[in-house]
């Protein structure tokens, strides 16, 4: 009877912590500085986590290397539920660009869920005069790399995306790399750069008023942008790049936790009003996957993106 509880102890620990999970804090790292989608998103989702799960949720913005500092500490985090990562589209090329970054963007992590999607647009400040891709590739052609474009980084799908339109279209232009959505929404509302590309959320509301989007880079026009060209539309057939945003934790999270917080992001991103602010407000398209769907997703973007930059020879910044 003795021999028969201790193995039944010994089996219990594990349920059992899961069970009363959680316990703390938890903490969801924005692997890029504030201002940002990733730091936006994350936050929108805050409140609902809270309510649902019963503990403090907080943001930690951890920002460098083209958020692989950030999600490097997620990576090494213990596995417990206490440290999640909300990732960007950049997850995907990391190690392509950084053989060094110190951790395997899939099997040092646990897929929890594809959060949401975006199109990216194509943006120039209201006093520059393109107003169509055609109109932008005709002057690009004039003055070969005399006109600059932004993104949020070396290697991000942004960048790969004009990489691959240059190359379609025949044309150079000179890439300006900022170390995340703020600093880039902030350096084209300014006018340092002649183009902007990112989401619309990671352009910070600008767009419609100090900036003009000339395209968008999904398969079809998004809804919430009816009115506005694709870049297949534009010239360039089966061209379809968009942004993504989805939650990690530890590789080695146990079952009955990861499911329990999908539960509570599923139910987060269900609720009428995070859902507004995300579509209407932010312009992304909420997925909510499984964890299996977007372990899925993500070696199809990885495979994809990494051939890119391998074939481009693009560099880390």
């Amino acid at each position: 009877m003795h021999r028969r509880a201790l193995l039944a102890g010994l089996a219990l620990p594990a349920v059992a912590r899961a069970e009363a999970w959680p316990s703390g804090p938890i903490r969801i790292i924005a692997p890029f500085p504030p201002g940002g989608s990733v730091d936006t998103i994350a936050r929108l989702l805050v409140p609902a986590l809270q309510a649902d799960l019963g503990v403090p949720v907080v943001v930690e913005n951890r920002s460098g290397a083209a958020g692989a500092l950030g999600t490097g500490a997620a990576a090494r985090a213990a596995p417990d539920g206490s440290s999640w990562v909300l990732v960007f589209d950049s997850h995907a090329t990391v190690n392509a660009l950084n053989p060094s970054a110190g951790f395997d963007a899939r099997r040092d992590f646990a897929p929890v869920m594809l959060v949401a999607t975006a199109p990216m647009l194509l943006t120039t400040p209201a006093g520059r005069s393109w107003r169509s891709v055609a109109e932008l590739m005709a002057a690009a052609k004039a003055r070969p790399e005399a006109i600059t474009y932004g993104t949020v980084g070396a290697g991000s799908l942004a960048h790969l995306s004009m990489e691959v339109l240059q190359q379609r279209g025949g044309f150079k232009l000179t890439h300006v790399p900022y170390r995340g959505g703020g600093p880039l929404a902030t350096a084209a509302i300014a006018g340092e750069v002649d183009l902007a590309i990112a989401s619309r959320v990671g352009l910070g509301g600008q767009v419609g008023t100090r900036l003009r989007a000339l395209a968008q880079t999904g398969a079809r026009r998004s809804p919430s942008l009816p009115d506005l060209p694709t870049i297949a539309e534009s010239g360039f057939p089966d061209f379809d790049a968009e942004a993504f945003w989805g939650m990690l934790g530890p590789a080695g999270m146990p079952a009955p936790v990861l499911a329990r917080f999908h539960a509570a992001l599923a139910a987060g991103l269900a609720e009428p009003v995070v859902k507004q602010r995300l579509v209407e407000g932010q312009g992304v398209d909420v997925v909510a996957s499984s964890p299996a769907e977007f372990g899925a997703f993500l070696d199809r973007q990885i495979a994809q993106w990494g051939r890119i930059v391998r074939e481009r020879d693009i560099r880390a910044d």
